[in-house]
């Protein structure tokens, strides 16, 4: 997903950050990759074109945007560290057979989900946000 340069300044300005080149390229390379990219592979991808950008400082702006809700982190059962830049409601397809972590969007099932726990509410606990985890293998592509 290619997010234009001024979405990523508007999108940083509206969340009370200030707009530098490094949050912009780090936000722009976390929705660029568009496959729940470890820090590991933003800073890859962002030195190949910025290699003054500190490691340190791509971790310290990666805490910010989860911190503002820019973008959400993933931990996967391998206790992989992911950021995901997509922030409508989905759910992920997790292949147990190697690393990918696809998006999985079905409104019928956030539906169901819903009107589920409505019903049937945990005992003292408010529902916030409703996130499956599937596990599973692709076919091969």
């Amino acid at each position: 997903m290619n997010v234009p340069v001024e979405n990523i300044r508007k999108r940083l300005s509206e969340k009370g950050l200030k707009v530098t080149p490094q949050r912009i390229t780090i936000l722009k390379a976390v929705c660029g990759l568009n496959n729940h990219p470890t820090a590991e592979n933003i800073i890859e991808h962002i030195h190949r074109s910025n290699p003054n950008i500190a490691t340190g400082t791509v971790y310290k702006v990666l805490d910010t945007l989860v911190e503002k809700k820019l973008i959400r982190k993933v931990k996967t059962d391998r206790d992989v560290m992911r950021y995901d830049g997509v922030l409508e409601p989905h759910h992920h397809l997790y292949c147990s057979s190697g690393s990918l972590i696809e998006d999985y969007v079905d409104s019928d099932l956030d539906e169901l989900l819903k009107a589920y726990f409505a019903s049937k509410r945990p005992a003292g606990f408010k529902v916030e946000e409703i996130v499956l985890e599937i596990r599973g293998t692709f076919d091969t592509r």
